[in-house]
């Protein structure tokens, strides 16, 4: 028997899709499932969720809840991690201040300012949790799905460097099942090589079968119906030569040119405030995901893209498998810093993971991922050193953020943002603003 501690449980639709994919494989079904969250209705919800999935199976596997995280991680060989620290309140405070400041995003969750503050009110946890590991667990392997994947993700290995870390993104999946669709041919005909970060990941190579399905695809983003659907993806492709991974309305806060102006936001089709609309969605949906639990009514099953059970069930059985996956850059991708979060595939067997090396990306496309990496790595050490400065070049250096406002007012804006989001700020950086301000 394994154990695998699911951190954030409370996160109830997930835990049904990443105990499906864990439960679809009979090789697995003899695990210990523990679930922690600190909001108890919600870890609540999730052994509800727990208990029915396996009952779909007619798997019986060990399901534990557990309010003390410790309890939850004792043991552990896999901790799946998808807190939201802040949760919608949080969000709003990402979306509300920077409004008033002229700025628009779409989701927050990656990079920008909303990215930023959202990287730095979850790498205290992150860090907490890494240290329980190191205590009860020390031998497991992290599988962090928690935004901004990236920051978070290096924030780990750069505190706790002996630490077993990969972040776990579904944005090749989903982009792989797109192409597939303007192409017109089933996923599972599609293959590829991809690589560069996270949200940003490049389409080096697709085919179809054994041929170059590039040919294909241009010919496609010649179709308006067609590009309607992906705008901001069918432009950088447009410019870049390649496909990018994550979606338009993702793409669209990356850069400079989309939210600049009205008529741009209306031309790309870009939705504004968007995560905010699925932030609230996503309150009702667990309302009604708990209602449904307890008035016994069924939910679909079916295996979802996520590659956490593929590295289960490769680390437990032996059968390798490749994945992609956000790692450290050990000179992975080598026209990116070393020690950058990249997102490469990645070879898992019973040995582990193993990272493939890329080399270099052609110059353009790690030209449109390298800015970021220097943000992502500004608010790492920004977190872990208590520096407010770091955070204020880390915004000043956004793309997005740089194209619409000046740096006063960006320092403005971050003062602001580290006084709302209050005791969720890293301790240093709560001790250095106010000495500053004193």
């Amino acid at each position: 028997m394994f154990k695998v501690t699911m951190i954030g449980a409370g996160s109830v639709v997930f835990v049904k899709n990443l105990l499906t994919d864990i439960l679809d494989f009979e090789a697995l079904r003899d695990v210990t499932i523990a679930l922690h969250d600190i909001d108890a209705e919600r870890l609540e919800t999730a052994g509800l969720m727990a208990q029915w999935t396996a009952a779909q199976f007619s798997a019986h596997p060990q399901i534990e809840l557990h309010a003390d995280r410790r309890a939850a991680l004792d043991g552990a060989d896999f901790v799946i991690n998808m807190v939201q620290i802040g949760m919608h309140e949080a969000t709003l405070i990402d979306f509300d201040i920077p409004r008033r400041y002229g700025l628009k995003q779409t989701i927050a969750d990656t990079l920008g300012i909303g990215g930023i503050f959202r990287g730095l009110r979850t790498i205290p946890f992150m860090t907490a949790l890494v240290a329980d590991m190191r205590d009860v667990c020390p031998d497991a392997l992290l599988l962090n799905y928690t935004n901004p994947m990236s920051i978070l993700t290096q924030a780990v290995y750069e505190a706790f460097p002996e630490q077993k870390v990969v972040g776990l993104c579904h944005n090749i999946q989903n982009t792989a099942r797109d192409l597939a669709g303007y192409l017109g041919v089933p996923t599972e005909e599609l293959s590829y090589d991809c690589a560069g970060i996270n949200h940003m990941c490049w389409f080096l190579k697709l085919r179809i079968g054994a041929e170059d399905a590039y040919p294909l695809l241009w010919k496609a983003a010649e179709q308006p119906e067609i590009v309607a659907q992906d705008k901001v993806r069918f432009e950088l492709m447009r410019v870049f030569g390649r496909f990018i991974s994550e979606s338009s309305e993702h793409n669209a806060e990356y850069t400079p040119h989309f939210l600049r102006s009205d008529a741009e936001i209306a031309h790309y089709d870009v939705p504004v405030d968007e995560y905010v609309r699925r932030s609230e969605r996503n309150l009702g949906r667990y309302a009604e995901t708990r209602r449904k639990l307890l008035a016994g009514e069924p939910f679909p099953i079916e295996r979802s893209a996520e590659y956490g059970s593929l590295i289960i069930h490769a680390m437990v059985t032996g059968e390798a498998r490749v994945i992609y996956g956000n790692v450290r850059n050990t000179g992975l991708i080598t026209n990116l810093p070393d020690n950058a979060c990249v997102e490469v595939p990645i070879l898992v067997d019973r040995n582990g993971l193993r990272p493939t090396h890329v080399g270099d990306l052609p110059p353009e496309l790690a030209g449109y991922c390298a800015p970021h990496v220097f943000v992502q790595d500004l608010t790492v050490k920004a977190a872990l050193e208590g520096d407010v400065e770091r955070v204020n070049r880390a915004a000043v250096l956004d793309r997005n953020t740089a194209s619409v406002l000046s740096i006063t007012d960006i320092r403005k804006m971050v003062d602001e943002m580290i006084v709302a989001h209050g005791d969720a700020m890293p301790e240093g950086l709560r001790r250095a603003r106010r000495a500053a301000a004193a």
